[in-house]
């Protein structure tokens, strides 16, 4: 197997160990009288040129940070401080661009960031303005059945060209946040209410919270708390924010880490950490929400079950303590709050974007050293049976893969180690002693991992050739082979399984799978993370990574931002608008290069993929599960932030209540469809559930029974699987 050296970052989350080292020599310290006190140490000065330095010559995009680049930055570093257009106003903007734009990235390679701080030193003097407002407005009764409407998605309008019309605004939003508090509240009263009558529902937990505070007094704190955020800002952090906007108008791989942050990096790519495992980062349409992005494997949270990928959290309480709301606290607070001592428990609320709050779910997880590799690959067996074609049920292996991992301490100490590879090789050996009939390969919500390890699981499936092509920053281009003479440890059925949080080395897996004809990639759209990223620990201050070489498939196509398209579409369960490369600001385009000899070892034509989809389209349509599912995603898009919402309560509540029925009604077809018991009301529903997933979130994760919406993926997977017959003849032009 011919490999790069390096070690390359193809996670969604980059972690990695490789270093670049800037020799500069330090400067004076800046000083700037329209800033707040802040004074630029040498230091400082000195990261702001690494990190200049970096982009100016380094970069994949070869994009020198000239004036026009300079001018991009400023634009992407105001619309980062103000995603939402409501802070700055118009006169800002124009201020900051005519005063800085044609210097900007001059001043960055001087290492100059003063420009950067004027910008949030007026950030910050506007936020207090919001503070101020909010808070003189909220100890005062406030009419919550108006007849406005606020438009809640701002981030492709203009910002307010007067005062007044921003502080119309900040009236609408505040009345907009009391609405929801008043309604999530209600709604939680009633579900309490449940739990109270019907102690048997709790199965024996203590599920009743019992918050007494008035909406007014939840929004207060929230504010005070932000307020306090903004006003302890360092001015390390305040270095971060402009440093990693430079990186991030180059490409959204490409990050800046203050000494602080860069130590969390360290501490998370260390394969022992007590915590709960989750990755974490603002939500792009609402960054008053902290979002889940990935879950670490083998972490509590993973093992649990119950936490998924792109769920908000909104409340956390800390070692039994009472629920503490978090909307509207940083990324470093809640990290606070969630890291402790091992053998100590954590309970987050959480829910899905786009849900009423009442659908929020109340996790306890019991913090734990976390092995990144502990659960690593599982296998098992399900039996497939398709009517009218199969005498007997088909025994079909699925092998789960969290994660491309890799223990590079252990291999490089010369120590045992374990990684998927190694892993998966061992999974295979056992599924084919049980004789089975095809293959599940399950990738959904695998974010990636080692460049090597993919390249060496393909080298499992697939005779021989081309695997993935590298190129790199001067246009060079490099080839992962698998070159074992045509040994194949599996060499039946396959199929791959992905869905939107597939991200990188996931995308190459899949794409050798499917330009080879090995079998078929079913699923939903990848995420489309084709590029890989170099850590640097070098830097005066903090660390970074910066993207430089980019992966395309063996045909020449790359998987950056179009991701691997599925041959067999299946229902997504993600919102496209929030998740994947393709709602990422600044994302590298796709592209092509040539393409690598190869011989397929199969085709699946087209006309028995359009035959495929439409069975599986029939099929969807009638499965219980699938239509649950495709019932949250209507319920999902009726809330839309681009479009004007009321701020009338009682308008509000009913569109809740209407949200509410059809989300039960979603459920209850679902029990009717598979014999099972119906739920009379909302809230017994939503009791229920709470009392379910803290059941769950206590059994170890081998002992858990499916959840039947997942497996139906894995079921639907297999049966296509067994009813695809790719044609093995090749073309001339194929062959190597």
């Amino acid at each position: 197997m011919k490999k790069q050296p390096a070690q390359w970052l193809l996670s969604v989350a980059s972690v990695g160990v490789a270093g670049l080292i800037l020799t500069q020599s330090y400067g004076t310290a800046v000083a700037n009288p329209d800033t707040d006190g802040f004074v630029q140490t040498p230091e400082q000065q000195l990261t702001a040129r690494q990190v200049a330095a970096l982009l100016d010559r380094s970069h994949y995009l070869n994009q020198p940070l000239d004036s026009k680049m300079g001018n991009e930055i400023l634009s992407m570093y105001i619309d980062n401080l103000d995603p939402n257009h409501t802070l700055f106003l118009q006169s800002d903007v124009d201020e900051f661009k005519e005063k800085y734009g044609s210097e900007f990235g001059n001043r960055l390679k001087r290492g100059d960031l003063s420009a950067g701080v004027d910008i949030f030193e007026r950030y910050r003097k506007r936020s207090h303005e919001y503070f101020e407002m909010s808070t003189k407005m909220l100890k005062s009764e406030i009419d919550l059945t108006s007849k406005e409407t606020i438009i809640l998605d701002r981030e492709k309008l203009g910002h307010f060209k007067t005062k007044k019309s921003q502080r119309d605004y900040w009236v609408r939003q505040l009345k907009f946040q009391l609405i929801s508090i008043t309604l999530g509240q209600e709604d939680e009263k009633a579900k309490e209410k449940v739990f109270l009558d019907n102690p048997d529902i709790t199965r024996g937990q203590d599920l009743v919270r019992d918050d007494k505070r008035t909406p007014s007094e939840i929004l207060l704190e929230r504010l005070s708390r932000q307020q306090g955020q903004m006003q302890r800002f360092k001015d390390d952090e305040i270095m971060e924010t402009v440093l990693n906007t430079a990186m991030l108008t180059y490409d959204p791989h490409s990050n800046y880490y203050a000494p602080i942050q860069a130590a969390e990096l360290q501490s998370q790519s260390s394969l022992q950490l007590e915590g709960i495992g989750v990755s974490i980062r603002p939500d792009r349409k609402d960054p008053n929400y902290t979002r889940i992005v990935t879950l670490v494997d083998g972490g509590p949270a993973s093992k649990g079950g119950q936490i998924k990928p792109n769920d908000l959290i909104v409340g956390i309480a800390k070692d039994g303590k009472t629920m503490v709301d978090v909307v509207g606290w940083s990324t470093r607070e809640i990290v606070g709050l969630i890291r402790g001592k091992r053998g100590t428990s954590v309970t987050l609320k959480v829910r899905q974007p786009n849900t009423p709050d009442a659908s929020a779910r109340t996790v306890t997880v019991v913090r734990d050293v976390i092995e990144q590799e502990e659960s690593g690959v599982t296998q098992r067996v399900v039996e497939i049976q398709r009517p009218n074609i199969d005498a007997s049920p088909k025994r079909i292996g699925v092998l789960e893969i969290p994660s491309f991992y890799l223990n590079y301490r252990a291999r490089r100490n010369g120590e045992e180690y374990r990684s998927v590879s190694i892993d998966t090789e061992r999974a295979l050996k056992e599924l084919n002693k049980q004789n089975i009939d095809g293959l599940v390969v399950d990738l959904r919500n695998n974010p990636g991992g080692s460049l090597d390890e993919v390249a060496k699981m393909l080298g499992l499936f697939i005779k021989s050739g081309p695997l993935v092509q590298i190129r790199d920053n001067r246009g060079n281009v490099q080839v992962y082979r698998d070159d074992d003479g045509g040994q194949q440890l599996y060499k039946g059925k396959v199929v791959v399984l992905t869905n939107l949080a597939s991200a990188s080395a996931s995308e190459i897996f899949a794409a050798a799978i499917q330009d080879y004809g090995r079998g078929l990639v079913v699923g939903n759209t990848t995420t489309g993370k084709g590029s890989a990223q170099i850590q640097l620990d070098n830097l005066a201050l903090g660390s970074a990574t910066l993207t430089q070489r980019k992966f395309y498939r063996i045909t020449g196509g790359s998987t950056q931002n179009k991701g691997v398209v599925p041959d067999v579409k299946l229902v997504n369960i993600y919102d496209d608008a929030t998740f994947g490369e393709r709602a990422q600001k600044k994302a590298l385009p796709w592209d092509t290069i040539k393409t690598a000899p190869y011989k397929p070892e199969g085709k699946f034509t087209a006309n028995t993929l359009a035959t495929l989809n439409q069975q599986s389209k029939i099929r969807q349509q009638k499965n219980p599960q699938f239509v649950y599912l495709s019932a949250l995603n209507m319920i999902r898009d009726m809330e839309d932030g681009k479009t004007p919402i009321n701020l009338d309560i009682n308008s509000r509540r009913a569109k809740m209540k209407l949200v509410e029925k059809r989300s039960l009604e979603a459920e209850n077809q679902r029990l009717k469809a598979t014999g099972e018991t119906l739920y009379s009301n909302w809230n017994t529903y939503q009791a229920a559930m709470d009392a379910k997933f803290e059941e769950r979130s206590k059994m170890k994760a081998r002992e858990r029974p499916q959840l039947p919406e997942d497996e139906a993926y894995i079921n639907e997977a297999a049966y296509l699987m067994l009813s695809a017959e790719p044609k093995v003849s090749v073309s001339p032009q194929d062959k190597l």
